[in-house]
C-alpha cells in the first residue's frame, strides 16, 4: 500500500564503485552531472570529519515520526547508507546518539535526514557522517506511516534504493546505478584536470585567457578584440 509499505532492495551499487568514488570531491561530481543534482543546501554534515559514502537505503515517513527508520537500520547491511526523506519539517528529531549507536554496530556507513536529529554534541565530537536539516531537542513520534526502499526525492534530487551517495563538506549527491561507470569517468577527468590546473597556478602559469574569449564571444565592450 502507498504510504505504509517496506521493500527489499533489488540491486545496489558495488563495493567497487564505492571505494573508486570515494576520493573524488562532491563538486567534481555534480559538475559532471551538468550541476542539476543537489541533496539542498541545508542539508549539512554535522560531524567532525570524514566522508559519506555508499549504497542508498532509503526511507520516506511522516514528518516527526521514525518508525520506518527504525525499520530501514533493523534490514541495513554494513557499507549502507541510510537516507530519510521526513519532508525537511524540523520539528522533532528522527535520530539521536542511540540510533546512531545501533547504526554503527550495523556497520551502516552513514546517515542523511532531511529533517532534525539531536544529540548534536555527541554527532559534532564524532567521525560517524551525519548529514541534516538541523537540530532539536525534541524526540520523535513512532506511529507510522512510512515506507522503505522506495525512491524518494530530496529538494529535487531523485534516488532510487542502491543508488551511490556521496556527501563531503559541500553537501550530497545521488549518483544513479545505471550511471556510475559514465560519471565516474567524466568526474576523475574533471578531478585531475583541476589538480593540473593548481599544480599551473602554483607554478605561476597564466590560466586566465578563457576570461577574455568569454568575454568577446559576448561582444563585450572594452576587451581587446571584441
Amino acid at each position: 500500500m502507498t504510504g505504509l509499505c517496506v521493500k527489499q532492495r533489488e540491486s545496489a551499487v558495488s563495493l567497487a564503485d564505492v571505494e573508486r568514488f570515494r576520493t573524488l570531491p562532491v563538486a567534481n561530481i555534480s559538475d559532471v552531472m551538468s550541476r542539476m543534482s543537489a541533496g539542498g543546501a541545508r542539508l549539512r554534515p554535522l560531524h567532525r570529519e570524514g566522508v559519506l559514502i555508499g549504497p542508498a537505503l532509503t526511507v520516506r515517513t511522516r514528518p516527526g515520526d521514525n518508525l520506518m527508520v527504525h525499520k530501514a537500520l533493523d534490514m541495513a547491511v554494513p557499507g549502507d547508507v541510510i537516507v530519510v526523506d521526513a519532508g525537511g519539517d524540523l520539528t522533532n528529531a528522527l535520530i539521536g546518539e542511540l540510533m546512531i549507536a545501533y547504526a554503527r554496530y550495523k556497520g551502516v556507513a552513514g546517515i542523511v535526514i532531511n529533517g532534525a536529529v539531536r544529540d548534536y554534541a555527541a554527532i559534532s565530537e564524532g567521525n560517524f557522517p551525519i548529514f541534516a536539516a538541523g537540530v532539536t531537542h525534541r524526540g520523535p513520534y513512532k506511529d507510522g506511516p512510512g515506507e522503505v526502499n522506495v525512491p524518494i526525492s530530496l529538494d529535487g534530487m531523485v534516488i532510487h534504493p542502491g543508488d551511490l551517495m556521496v556527501g563531503d563538506l559541500d553537501g550530497l549527491v545521488a549518483v544513479p546505478q545505471d550511471e556510475v561507470d559514465a560519471i565516474y569517468r567524466a568526474a576523475s577527468a574533471k578531478h585531475q584536470a583541476e589538480e593540473a590546473q593548481l599544480a599551473a597556478i602554483a607554478r605561476g602559469e597564466n590560466q586566465r585567457a578563457w576570461v577574455d574569449k568569454a568575454l568577446r564571444a559576448i561582444n563585450c565592450p572594452g576587451v581587446e578584440g571584441a
